[in-house]
């Protein structure tokens, strides 16, 4: 099983590109963020894989870095969310965004990916909620450092510390709770009270 090429850029396209190993190319599809990361053909990549063995092909898909290969993962194990419709939403979003949508519920973020219509987007809401939670929170894996430096850069002795309290002791999760009032501050401009934050978090968690 492949999980890791290292060699020379030959050639891209708009969803692939082959990668030069000791003169034997392999076709590996990417996501657009990936392929926007690729140097001029012929500078030296390395790529992270996932191998998918059928009876009829053996697939390659390319990712520039675990967390995005992590977040691969977890979209193709959602029913109906193929490879395809994997890349295509990570062509659009990063990690840290994806997480954050998903435990946000915000759909619409979702369904700005090709082929992922509104039914689509909250079956892998519904799915992965918890998955991504723990993956964010309880480990380095899919996004932690981009989540962790919002809470403590943003929440330390401030209102969204106070409202970040107040929501976790009225029962919701953590995990929930950093996402959303960091939503409230950005759409706010980091000038909402403690009063509003706590008003305006309940609003989108009753969603």
């Amino acid at each position: 099983m492949i999980a890791k090429l290292k060699g020379f850029l030959d050639s891209t396209g708009t969803d692939w590109l082959i990668i030069n190993v000791g003169g034997v190319g392999y076709h590996c599809f990417c996501s657009s963020k990936t392929l926007s990361l690729m140097p001029e053909p012929g500078g030296e990549v390395s790529l992270l894989i996932e191998t998918h063995v059928r009876e009829d092909h053996i697939h390659l898909y390319g990712f520039h870095s675990a967390e995005e290969k992590e977040c691969y993962k977890l979209l193709t194990s959602v029913q109906g969310v193929g490879s395809k419709v994997g890349l295509a939403i990570l062509s659009v979003l990063t990690p840290a965004l994806l997480h954050q949508a998903i435990l946000s519920q915000d759909k619409a973020t979702v369904t700005q990916a090709n082929g992922v219509g509104p039914k689509v987007a909250q079956r892998i809401i519904t799915e992965l909620k918890d998955k991504v939670g723990a993956i964010a929170f309880a480990s380095p894996a899919v996004g932690h450092a981009d989540i962790m430096q919002t809470e403590v850069g943003s929440f330390d002795g401030s209102a969204a510390s106070d409202a970040l309290s107040a929501l976790e002791n009225l029962g919701y999760r953590r995990a929930d709770a950093v996402i959303i009032v960091n939503k409230v501050m950005t759409e706010t401009n980091n000038q909402a009270t403690v009063e509003q934050l706590i008003r305006q978090a309940l609003m989108e968690l009753a969603r």
